[in-house]
């Protein structure tokens, strides 16, 4: 399944780039999401979720490349759980819309197995869009954060001190953006009754 989205963020692209390019203050941005440790280039993490009343938990890792003249991160991403297992691999391109604007273009290749991939295309889209406006926001309010992470890191592995996140619920991420377009059409609905009732009612 190919997504595609983006997002803006209110600061420069070098230091936009420089926030992205530090994996442990990006983990912290990304909704359910917990970086347990780093082992050279592999960063290993674990995210949480619920499905309603279900609660999945998804181990895997994730390894990043770096594009600094194009300005574009790859990350490949690979996790299992008690409620299936996900791959993606995700492309993130900077663009500079001003000296103080950096739009973010985000495309990914999502592959889902199990309960999660039962949810179908649609909602699934809408999930990942709320996920990428979410994120988004967090990077917004995190820009100033503190990079912890230097190059001498990651020769050995390192236990990164990270507080477990809240489960991130899915049905609850994609209701809202299915119920903002549903009600203009629950509306029309609602006038069109009311036309077709006030004619017969004139006759």
């Amino acid at each position: 399944m190919e997504l595609s989205d983006s997002f803006t963020v209110a600061c420069p692209i070098d230091e936009t780039w420089a926030f992205l390019s530090e994996p442990e203050p990006v983990a912290r941005c990304v909704p359910g999401a917990h970086l347990t440790e780093i082992v050279g280039d592999d960063h290993h993490g674990v995210v949480n979720v619920r499905l309603g009343v279900l609660a999945a938990r998804f181990t895997g890792h994730a390894t990043f490349e770096h594009d600094l003249d194009r300005h574009r991160i790859i990350v490949k991403v690979q996790g299992d759980g008690n409620q299936g297992r996900a791959e993606a691999h995700i492309t993130a391109r900077l663009e500079a819309l001003s000296d103080d604007q950096t739009q973010v273009n985000v495309d990914a290749d999502l592959q889902l197995e199990g309960r999660l991939a039962q949810l179908g295309q649609g909602i699934i889209t809408e999930v990942s869009s709320a996920l990428t406006a979410q994120f988004g926001e967090n990077l917004a309010a995190s820009t100033t954060a503190e990079r912890v992470l230097g190059p001498a890191s990651f020769a050995r592995p390192r236990s990164v001190a990270m507080p477990e996140p809240d489960a991130l619920d899915l049905l609850d991420t994609a209701r809202r953006p299915i119920m903002k377009r549903l009600v203009p059409l629950a509306c029309l609905v609602t006038l069109v009754v009311w036309l077709v009732r006030g004619r017969r009612s004139g006759r």
